[in-house]
């Protein structure tokens, strides 16, 4: 069986849980990396959600594209599965990635947010979402880890989120106030 791509948008760039032949900066056109949704199990629970990162619809992503070995796809599939479809709140689809240092587009495995999903959090400003993400916490530990994990990991490939790096800012300033 041939390798194949996952696109990473969140916790995958910096934490995927396999093992990863080639990492490359990719656009995913027609999605954006946003806050959307709620985090039952490992960023908060149902009586306290959380939230993480989905892709949504509209704009564009910068990510990370990393090839995973084809003799493990099975497994790294079930692996992803059991990860991302854990409350069934993401759709797994296969998009074209663009890949700038390479000039060509690939399809990779993406986990894309589903908004029909009673997980799908709509229309949160970044306070909102800064003060949900300071009080929350899950399975793999605090929300405001996962968002800060995120971001150092978004900085070291050269990526920038605007959104994402404000609601960093309003986490650090609502800890400071503590």
């Amino acid at each position: 069986m041939s390798d194949f791509w996952v696109f990473g948008y969140g916790s995958l760039i910096w934490n995927p849980g396999f093992e990863v032949l080639e990492r490359r900066r990719g656009t995913l056109y027609g999605l954006h990396r946003s806050l959307c949704i709620h985090s039952w199990v490992h960023r908060g629970t149902r009586d306290k959600p959380g939230l993480v990162l989905g892709l949504d619809r509209g704009g564009a992503c910068a990510g990370v594209v990393m090839k995973a070995p084809g003799d493990q796809r099975t497994e790294i599939i079930d692996y992803l599965r059991g990860r991302e479809l854990v409350t069934d709140v993401y759709l797994e689809c296969w998009r074209k990635v663009f890949i700038p240092d390479l000039g060509r587009t690939v399809d990779a495995l993406v986990y894309r947010a589903d908004r029909k999903h009673v997980q799908y959090a709509k229309g949160l400003d970044s306070d909102d979402q800064a003060q949900i993400v300071s009080l929350s916490k899950g399975r793999s530990g605090h929300n405001r880890d996962y968002v800060t994990s995120t971001v150092e990991a978004l900085r070291r490939e050269g990526i920038h989120d605007a959104g994402l790096e404000h609601v960093h800012n309003r986490l650090i300033a609502l800890t400071t106030t503590i």
